[in-house]
């Protein structure tokens, strides 16, 4: 099936654009393109031979990757790349970056092992200077994924699609590149808006500790500076005047951060942030809500589970993943739920600068319980269940728990800067779900300036600030809760068939079908009326319908899968959108 993007995917350089927009220097080197691969048995030993042709970076189960091909559980799938370094950098350290890779692989420069890495939704570098000959250089990536055969974070991904599960995505699925760099250099960069106290502290990891290292930061607003400071690495920058970041109003400053050591200028980056805060409070009602910048705001949000009929989890091109975060802010939405998937850095960008909030999900790994009266029936006993009885949620094996822990570390420190994500979720409808309060208390250690949801939808323990609620098909109704937030974070999942449109019509399935745009649309709108508008001066303080788009043979997008239609009328939405405020 091909998007409506598939024709604008270039053969030698897809997706070029800068992958990384809150750490930018100007010697890098894109190396997406085609590669030669080779699916070999469970041999990790470098094959003589190789199958064809694959485009990086979409995978190989994908209509993109020119390979239409999956792996099986125990095969090795590898890739070779010959490439000469750019003039610009040259004479430079070179780190070699990898936007994500699924699941676990092995780099070797020139046939030598330069390291792995283990988790498929998070980027990883390694300094590969001393690897590199002059003049041309060969790339080899050894991957191994055993997706539902194994228990790692994979989100939905099966290798035979069926229901809400979907087509694997293995091996290297965003994008490949170079960086050059001196030895010391900027390793991570860490903002942290203050609107409270009119700062923002920055937190500037540097790659070695050298003495006479002096750091400079510069908060731009366009051409005009408004503030300059000679900076330590963990420091404050005080702001006397700006405008707050917002959906309606997604102001994001310039941060230039230089390094230098005596005389010489060792690195110098370009990061961007917003001045915005993410809380809950109580409104002068006394009800507990979701707010932003110190005020009650209503999140009408989507489920966005980021899926692509020709490239998987990797849009086809940059305008795509724009395409979608802005036709739902036209429609009237002002939330995404990104559902059990990491995006490219790029996608945050767009929702930082187009003014999306985001919630993020954790990826789901171990077993899907898919307990349906847990997620329809209020508080009877299986909803109450204690998450510590491993075995029931397929977490038994303490190792998978520690898995979990390293890749959910790795996911929010990743993310830690982006303006746009309001809230982390753990765990969804108890998938892989263990001690959830614990979880909870880890993420806020590393992030306590954002929001929790820390068990959505089903198997609440009592935890973090939203009171989450997923409901399919049953009525909507109220749960009043005093020190958390209640939200409805799955609902709808209105569905239709749009005739050569859809993945395949004779499977596609949803949770209520509707023959025409205009019985979709109307049941769209009294589900709205009757069900969400009511409770919303009662407590409701936000919603989540499913979903941005149809994803395989799930019919319940509000665009069609390729996104050619949309599938409810827009004067519908967006006057109703209009409606969902305090």
């Amino acid at each position: 099936m091909r998007s409506i993007f598939t024709d604008k995917v270039s053969d030698t350089m897809p997706l070029p654009e800068y992958p990384r927009p809150q750490l930018v220097r100007d010697g890098w080197q894109n190396l997406n393109g085609l590669y030669d691969y080779k699916i070999s048995d469970s041999s990790e030993k470098k094959p003589t031979d190789t199958d064809g042709k694959i485009l990086v970076p979409f995978a190989p189960e994908c209509l993109l990757s020119k390979v239409k091909k999956g792996l099986k559980s125990t095969e090795r799938l590898w890739y070779f790349k010959k490439f000469s370094l750019n003039d610009n950098l040259k004479g430079k350290n070179i780190l070699l970056h990898f936007g994500a890779v699924d699941w676990e692989c092995k780099v070797y420069i020139n046939d030598a092992f330069v390291g792995s890495h283990i988790g498929g939704y998070c980027a990883f570098s390694f300094d590969i200077t001393d690897f590199l000959h002059d003049g041309e250089n060969e790339l080899s990536v050894c991957v191994f994924d055993p997706t539902d055969s194994g228990w790692q974070q994979r989100g939905k991904q099966v290798n035979e699609t069926h229901g809400f599960w979907y087509t694997a995505t293995s091996g290297i699925w965003q994008t490949v590149w170079l960086e050059a760099v001196d030895s010391c250099y900027i390793k991570k960069l860490d903002v942290v808006p203050d609107i409270d106290n009119n700062v923002i502290s920055i937190d500037v990891n540097l790659s070695a500790e050298m003495k006479g290292v002096k750091i400079k930061a510069k908060v731009m607003d366009g051409d005009s500076v408004l503030a300059e400071k000679t900076v330590k690495p963990h420091d404050e920058i005080k702001l006397k005047k700006y405008e707050y970041w917002s959906p309606e109003n997604p102001k994001l400053y310039d941060l230039f951060i230089t390094v230098s050591i005596g005389d010489k200028t060792v690195d110098s980056v370009k990061s961007y942030f917003g001045m915005r805060k993410f809380s809950i409070g109580r409104d002068n009602k006394g009800i507990t809500r979701l707010f932003l910048n110190n005020e009650p705001y209503f999140q009408k949000g989507l489920l966005d589970q980021g899926y692509w009929c020709d490239g998987g989890l990797t849009a086809p091109t940059d305008e795509a993943m724009i395409f979608d975060i802005s036709e739902m802010k036209r429609l009237g939405f002002n939330m995404l739920r990104k559902h059990i998937k990491v995006e490219p850095m790029r996608w945050y960008y767009h929702c930082d600068r187009l003014g999306m909030l985001v919630w993020q999900d954790m990826v789901s790994g171990g077993e899907y319980i898919g307990d349906f009266y847990a997620g329809v029936l209020p508080n009877v006993g299986i909803y109450k269940l204690k998450d510590n009885k491993y075995n029931k949620f397929s977490r038994g094996d303490e190792k998978w728990r520690r898995n979990y822990y390293e890749e959910l570390e790795e996911m929010i420190k990743q993310l830690y800067s982006v303006t746009s994500i309001y809230c982390w979720v753990p765990f969804n409808e108890a998938w892989g779900q263990f001690d959830a309060l614990k979880v909870c208390d880890f993420v806020r250690s590393l992030d306590s300036h954002r929001v929790i949801d820390h068990a959505s939808g089903w198997y609440d323990q009592g935890g973090g600030d939203i009171d989450s609620m997923h409901k399919y098909i049953l009525p909507i109704h109220l749960r009043k809760s005093k020190n958390r937030a209640f939200v409805v974070t799955e609902f709808g999942g209105y569905s239709n068939i749009v005739p050569g449109h859809t993945w395949n019509e004779k499977k596609a399935f949803g949770y209520l079908m509707f023959k025409s745009k205009e019985s979709l649309t109307k049941a769209y709108k009294k589900l709205l009326d009757k069900q969400i508008i009511p409770i919303i001066d009662k407590g409701l303080s936000g919603t989540v319908y499913t979903q941005v788009s149809d994803v395989e043979n799930e019919v319940n997008g509000i665009y069609t899968y390729d996104r050619a239609v949309l599938k409810i009328d827009e004067n519908v939405l967006k006057d109703i959108n209009s409606q969902l405020k305090y």
